[in-house]
């Protein structure tokens, strides 16, 4: 080495750099789990319920059934509760949440049976209180399966206490509520069509439906015409036609044709209804081929308008359109039932069947003219209750018709594995024999299924227990109306915040046009219809019901003390009814109730019962997908209606379904499904939150393995945001601590959006717009302060001495970034905010989730600030575009090499350039505002108007400890530095 070499001293070790442990791979399926036994151990939520003084927020959960593994609709389900009740929380309120099970019913019993039928055992030679213990050891197993898995996503709650359905207090009050129904008048007996699963066996509620494809045989049938001399027409609502046209004579032999896709109805039938509105005509075939149903000569009414496909199905070749018939012709006239006569028939089907006017028949499909069989559909039955049609009772439990019936005994319609029986085309042949058939196709149509068992259901005239929604409630309650129906009308516009408002709309739509609630289940597994009827009476009979409120009281502590077990004991009736009734005259209902009683009364022994709950009994919010409008909002609020007068809910919360990244729904054979579980080991909990927290919940949404990918990447670039404060801010204490009075413009305008950010956040989260509140924090955090602020302050937080205002500014700054982004971000991302915190506040009491959001002062707004700092950053967007240029060009390195000329067109523009240290906002060692146009040959962005930007070299020397380019670098007492560094070196 030569004797005058000097070497530059390494000055990094004088630079405050940033110092954390805080890793940038976040190894979140390992570490979340630690985090979880971390919240149990210090007790988290139950510690949250000790702050006094705080208004109480209370989401009720919908409680999913405890009967297998979650799937991604249940972690969207819960993760979206979860991030409203932690929110609520940590914006002041006394957020609670009790998870729950639905554990009666069908999904439960079905899988007992399931287990029978594998075994070949019959579940009806087992005793009734034997296979209902089974049901519960198989709920309680799924339970604390279930939990765990919720848990694992970070939900909070009062997990060791759930409420259950079946707790024997549960049990109690939903039979207490059904005893309300029972005493206020609102519960009876009746016979109507309802669905029917003929592989259950048992009445299913519309929420226990869903909807598949279904290929059903469609036949055009012939109904002739009658005339008897000394019958009287069916009398008629005025308008439908006045009777004063009688059946003329060019209708002998003539027939009515009706289409239908459930030919097995066709014994069952009772009338033929037609559209007022619908213009019919009286058709004469001319041509068909020899041997054909419907043949040459014979005279048939349809609609006009289906005429045309109706014979092209019929293969008529060529048809005479004779005349029109009008409504007033069709009231007049008769039919006969088309098995009428036939051989082996025993006379079962000698009526006449009447032409009623209908307001459901349309001319979309068929001809115009409907086959009315009044038990076995709801439009059929409202016919057939207006005009006084007679009921069938032809369909057996099993799904097969009753063995005594003629030409059809013991044919089924629907086999006990789900699949068309023969009854169908046992019909359709003695239709075809007798001459009736017109026509057959095959038709394919979206047809009602059972969700639990896959299979076709059917409606089914049947006795049941029905709650009257339209009958008037004799419990005093009529603030919001008298009838169910009339309150839940009112509660849905009055007293309940829709999110979306759409709900509002397909719930009030649903209530409007809904038929009295079927109560009833043949089922074991659930609590009992606790009712008497006396023996021998008919439900039209005075004292048909036992009403007695002190044997509801015995049935309500025997419940308490053993549970709905207590009704199928073998001295039930006796215990219950004595002393003051003869159980010999009395007879104990054995059906049990539709599970979405059980879950509609959960607001009585959740929100009412628990100390827990809500004062007023009522939930501020009830969450869930967009299938419960027809499900648990809808049992909910008839429920609550009938029995506390209104809703059990302030507001309601929708969310769609989850989707595969194509838009497909996800099942197992298309192997397009993603499993919570799977997404956790993977990625971890927070990405699946994450996940939820990006999506417009509002829709269905969509999730797959370039999705994640996506959700994983925006995850990274925050961490490294919150990594840089943990950087920065270590060793920081409240001496450093700068009064915002005090700081430069750009940590002022950092407060200024942390204010208009602080609004964002707590109206997003109160409107429960979770997608809005994390866009809006992650572009702040990585545009605004990554992108901008931090890139800006690095220098000062690096360089500047250690006193400087400036620097302790930023650190203040960077402190106050620190509390409002973990907070504001723990409830989306509980586990990453929790780390987060616990670097920077370690210790065993300490909790991200046991603070609030903090305070952020109206006075940090200054609205002049803001507007002349975005006109800052409007101009540094043109001169860093310019210096990306040469970058590009290998001119330049680093933009610290560069000191260019800006020309500004404004003079308050240039004015506000000038009176901040612009080039530390462009990160160049040097910059020159200058006045007037720019040259030809100055860079400028078409989306920036009235500014150019000329490159120039800084000129001078590397500081060796900033690396700005400056003229005084190496002419102070430190080598190879600038004044600034000199000053902090000391």
């Amino acid at each position: 080495m030569c004797a005058d070499t000097v070497t530059t001293p390494d000055y990094r070790d004088t630079l405050n750099l940033p110092q954390t442990d805080f890793p940038m791979r976040a190894g979140l399926p390992k570490r979340e789990p630690e985090w979880l036994s971390r919240w149990e151990r210090i007790g988290v939520y139950d510690r949250l319920r000790e702050k006094a003084g705080r208004e109480a927020f209370i989401l009720h959960d919908g409680p999913p059934y405890a009967n297998g593994h979650l799937h991604i609709g249940h972690a969207l389900n819960k993760i979206l509760k979860d991030m409203v009740v932690r929110s609520q929380q940590m914006m002041g309120r006394d957020s609670r949440y009790v998870p729950g099970w639905d554990c009666h019913g069908l999904p439960i019993e079905w899988k007992i049976e399931e287990q029978y039928r594998a075994k070949g055992r019959n579940k009806d030679e087992v005793p009734v209180v034997d296979f209902r213990q089974e049901c519960r050891r198989f709920a309680e197993g799924w339970i604390d399966i279930q939990r765990a898995e919720f848990k694992r996503l970070g939900v909070t709650g009062k997990w060791d206490e759930p409420y259950l359905t079946m707790d024997f207090h549960a049990e109690r009050v939903i039979a207490e509520e059904f005893m309300t129904f029972l005493m206020n008048g609102t519960l009876y007996r009746g016979s109507k069509p309802v669905m029917w699963s003929p592989v259950e066996k048992t009445a299913l509620a519309e929420a226990e439906i869903e909807y598949h494809d279904k290929v059903s045989p469609a036949i055009w049938v012939k109904f002739p015409l009658v005339q008897h001399e000394h019958q009287p027409p069916l009398e008629v609502e005025e308008g439908a036609g006045n009777g004063r046209a009688g059946r003329r004579e060019d209708t002998d032999g003539a027939a009515i044709l009706i289409w239908t896709t459930t030919p097995w109805t066709i014994p069952q039938n009772r009338a033929v209804c037609f559209g007022p509105d619908i213009a019919y005509g009286l058709y004469e075939v001319t041509e068909a081929p020899e041997g054909n149903w419907l043949a040459k000569g014979e005279r048939v009414i349809l609609a006009d308008a289906l005429a045309d496909s109706v014979f092209g199905q019929a293969r008529v070749e060529h048809v005479q359109r004779l005349r029109d018939v009008d409504a007033e012709e069709l009231i007049q006239t008769s039919l006969a039932h088309p098995l009428r006569g036939a051989e082996g028939a025993a006379g079962e089907w000698d009526y006449d069947v009447p032409v009623l006017p209908g307001e459901h028949v349309t001319e979309e499909a068929g001809t115009g003219f409907v086959h009315t069989a009044p038990s076995h559909g709801d439009d059929d039955y409202q016919i057939g209750q207006k005009y006084g049609l007679p009921m069938t009772w032809n369909v057996m439990e099993n799904g097969s018709f009753r063995e005594d019936l003629p030409l059809f005994g013991g044919e089924v319609i629907i086999t006990p594995k789900g699949k068309d029986g023969g009854a169908n085309e046992a019909i359709i042949r003695k239709l075809a024999e007798v001459g009736a058939l017109a026509a057959r196709a095959k038709f394919s149509h979206s047809y009602p299924h059972s969700w639990r068992s896959k299979a076709p259901v059917i409606f089914r005239n049947t006795p049941q227990w029905f709650a009257a929604i339209d009958r008037p409630v004799g419990d005093g309650q009529d603030a919001y109306g008298t009838t169910i129906r009339e309150r839940a009308l009112r509660s849905i516009d009055e007293l309940v915040t829709w999110t979306p408002r759409t709900g509002r709309n397909r719930l009030h739509s649903m209530i409007s046009n809904r038929p009295d609630w079927v109560l009833s289940r043949q089922r074991a597994w659930g609590v009992p219809l606790t009712c008497f009827v006396r023996k021998g009476a008919s439900p039209e009979d005075e004292g048909f019901l036992l009403r007695d409120p002190a044997v509801n009281a015995r049935i309500a502590e025997a419940f308490e003390a053993e549970g709905a077990d207590a009704w199928f004991r073998d001295d039930a009736a006796e215990r219950f009814l004595r002393p003051e009734h003869d159980p010999a005259e009395w007879e104990k209902v054995t059906d049990i109730l539709d599970v979405w009683f059980d879950s509609g009364s959960t607001h009585a022994f959740v929100l009412r019962d628990r100390a827990d709950g809500a004062a007023d009994g009522i939930a501020d919010l009830y969450l869930e997908g967009t299938d419960q409008h027809r499900g648990w909002f809808h049992s909910s609020l008839l429920q609550s209606c009938g029995t506390k007068g209104r809703a059990p809910y302030r507001g309601v919360l929708t969310h769609g379904f989850t989707l595969d990244e194509k838009g497909m729904k996800m099942s197992k054979s298309l192997g397009n499904t993603i499993l919570p579980e799977e997404v956790v080991k993977q990625y971890g909990a927070d990405i699946l939150r994450l996940w939820v927290a990006q999506s417009d919940y509002t829709a269905d949404q969509r999730i797959g393995p370039e999705i994640l990918k996506g959700t994983a990447d925006s995850y990274r670039r925050l961490r490294n945001t919150m990594r840089f404060l943990l950087g920065n801010l270590a060793g920081f204490g409240d001496a450093e601590r700068v009064a915002p009075a005090e700081m430069p413009e750009l940590e002022r305008w950092v407060l200024h959006r942390l204010a208009e950010l602080d609004q964002v956040v707590r109206e997003g989260y109160a409107a429960y717009d979770f997608q809005h509140v994390f866009q809006t924090v992650f572009n702040f955090a990585t545009v605004e302060l990554s992108s901008f602020y931090f890139d800006v302050r690095k220098d000062g937080l690096y360089c500047d001495a250690d006193d400087s205002t400036r620097r302790r500014a930023a650190l203040t700054v960077l402190d106050i970034l620190f509390h409002r982004l973990t907070t504001w971000l723990a409830p989306i991302l509980v586990f990453t905010m929790e780390e987060v915190w616990l670097e920077r506040f370690p210790g065993e009491e300490s909790s991200v989730h046991l603070v609030d959001m903090p305070e952020t002062p109206a006075e940090w707004r200054d609205n002049a600030l803001a507007a002349k700092w975005a006109e800052v950053r409007r101009v540094r967007r043109v001169v860093t575009a310019a210096l990306e240029v040469q970058r590009r060009e290998k001119v330049i390195g680093a933009s610290l090499e560069a000191a260019p000329v800006v020309h500004v067109d404004s003079a308050l523009t240039r004015e506000a350039l000038t009176s901040v240290a612009f080039d530390d906002v462009c990160i160049v060692s040097g910059i020159e505002v200058m006045d007037g146009p720019a040259p030809a040959d100055a860079f400028r962005l078409d989306e920036v108007p009235g500014v150019g930007v000329v490159f120039a070299e800084a000129p001078g020397e590397k500081c060796e400890r900033c690396w700005k380019i400056l003229p005084d670098v190496g002419t102070h007492p430190h080598p190879a530095v600038c004044a600034r560094c000199d000053e902090a070196l000391g």
